[in-house]
């Protein structure tokens, strides 16, 4: 007998859907699975018959053979499991085909019968459309998100008891509220308000910053809470940031992922784990994981300098390619990227007569950041250890909330003009939106004659001086002050370079 169950499989942060044909036949027993599975969907053997066997059903004594179709798509995990048992028992007529038609499943089996989440659970329900869906009980709430049709069980024998028709689907325990942290208080930065406004213009206008300075000149503190200023994701976007998760396996309470992501990798990071990819399984790495949100680096100068490069081109196209010979997969990867160094490896170089390094110890350290990186910086500020009066008293700055509103009014002029942000402004769009006056048209002048400025620079410092004007008045003209503002912000950086 032959019976085909629906099912799906990941690949990257996509689901594919996947035919599983099984076929009992009379011959030697045996269990052979074919359609380029991987080592968790080979070993699916054993535990679906330990599963099905601990369920209180016969196991045939024949050859099965299960066919995952297409075969030309790479099958991982062990999401297929359930599909693969239900397959045999319509197979061996235990359930009738008009129970299983239209029906897809997805789930883990235990040797006991027990059904275990998934990774991926996002993903893969949403490839299977429209049609209905049998997912471990602890996976409901997460794939409801994505459809309504979705029942849960607990084990094999749920399931087969409701395809049967002699019980109802159990009901699923609703999910928790989820808790969402609450972001730190920019308030609580005393004094820099260099660095304040620079993760102010930064989260207006999705530029990428880069924050130097000596320890303790709050390089941390600032980028910790840039988060905190941007506005809560769209639903197209929040249901983007949940299925990246999903596939990536982070925790979930079941909840759409509303607020703009965090994610701050340690200095040893990998390529790999940065951005994604992988062998068998590829993997979304941490720029996708901060997808519609903040990629914060710290400690810019320990990264390995192969690992930082690989991010020059997601932060262009906002997607990483990955291709390998065993498969290819478009990770999402449109990230405002917040980078903190200090200004040589002793971490002083910036206090007189304090710098403890040689001179080629500072050139190997600066060394790291290659220019095409470093031309991706929007924002670059030098920052100092802030005043002990400040420390120890003075006027707290504006809080996130006094802030963050002035953030989501330039946003919004930003979608006036067809962009999420100021820095997905193209060039065509910079001249027909937000025209130069002859007073700052002579100014970038000055500094592209200098060679101060490339023509990559042009447009970038163009684009954080109509997010300055927004901070300013969202419908106002960009003055020659708005890019004056935009130069100094961007000073940092050309001192990095003059130093090199």
């Amino acid at each position: 007998m032959l019976a085909t169950i629906w099912s799906a499989t990941l690949q990257g942060v996509q689901g594919h859907g996947v035919d599983v044909e099984v076929h009992v036949c009379a011959g030697l027993p045996s269990f052979t699975v074919v359609g380029l599975p991987d080592t968790a969907v080979r070993e699916s053997r054993d535990r679906v018959r330990a599963a099905v066997l601990s369920s209180g059903f016969p196991w045939p004594s024949s050859r099965v053979t299960v066919n995952l179709a297409p075969s030309s798509l790479r099958k991982s995990g062990a999401g297929l499991d359930l599909a693969v048992a239900v397959g045999v028992l319509t197979a061996t007529q235990l359930l009738a085909e008009t129970h299983v038609a239209g029906t897809g499943f997805i789930g883990e089996l235990g040797l006991d019968g027990s059904l275990r989440p998934v990774t991926g659970i996002v993903p893969m329900v949403d490839a299977l459309g429209p049609a209905p869906v049998v997912v471990p009980m602890a996976c409901v709430a997460e794939a409801r998100l994505v459809s309504p049709h979705v029942r849960g069980a607990r084990n094999l024998s749920e399931v087969v008891c409701a395809l049967r028709r002699q019980a109802p689907w159990p009901e699923a325990t609703p999910a928790p509220a989820p808790q969402v942290p609450a972001c730190p208080d920019l308030a609580e930065v005393r004094g820099q308000p260099l660095g304040r406004r620079a993760v102010e213009v930064a989260a207006a206008g999705g530029h990428h910053l880069l924050l130097l300075g000596p320890p303790g000149s709050g390089k941390t503190m600032l980028a910790t809470r840039l988060p905190g200023l941007l506005p809560p994701l769209s639903r197209a976007d929040a249901l983007e940031v949940t299925r990246v998760h999903s596939a990536a396996g982070l925790p979930s309470a079941g909840g759409l992922v509303t607020r703009p992501p965090f994610r701050a990798p340690h200095h040893g990071a990998t390529e790999v784990s940065l951005v994604g990819g992988g062998t068998a399984w590829l993997r979304p790495g941490e720029a996708s994981l901060a997808h519609c949100g903040v990629l914060f680096l710290d400690e810019l100068g320990e990264f390995a300098p192969a690992v930082l490069d690989a991010l020059r081109q997601p932060l262009e196209e906002g997607v990483v390619r990955v291709r390998r010979a065993r498969g290819a997969a478009d990770l999402p990867a449109r990230v405002l990227l917040v980078a903190a160094m200090n200004p040589c490896p002793c971490g002083e170089g910036a206090v007189r007569g304090a710098c403890r390094c040689s001179d080629a110890a500072r050139a190997r350290y600066e060394r790291r950041l290659s220019g095409p990186l470093l031309d991706r910086f929007d924002l670059a500020v030098s920052l100092s250890r802030p005043e002990v009066g400040d420390l120890l008293g003075g006027v707290a700055g504006e809080s996130t909330s006094v802030v963050a509103a002035r953030v989501e009014a330039a946003r919004g002029a930003a979608t006036t003009r067809g962009v999420r942000c100021n820095a997905e402004l193209s060039s065509a769009a910079l001249r027909a939106c937000c025209p130069l006056s002859p007073a700052a048209t002579s100014l970038l002048e000055r500094r592209l004659l200098t060679g101060a400025l490339s023509a990559r620079g042009l447009h970038r410092v163009w684009r954080v001086a109509r997010t300055v004007a927004d901070l300013d008045d969202p419908h106002g003209p960009m003055t020659e002050q708005h890019v004056a503002e935009a130069l100094a912000l961007r000073a940092g950086r050309d001192t990095l370079t003059t130093r090199r």
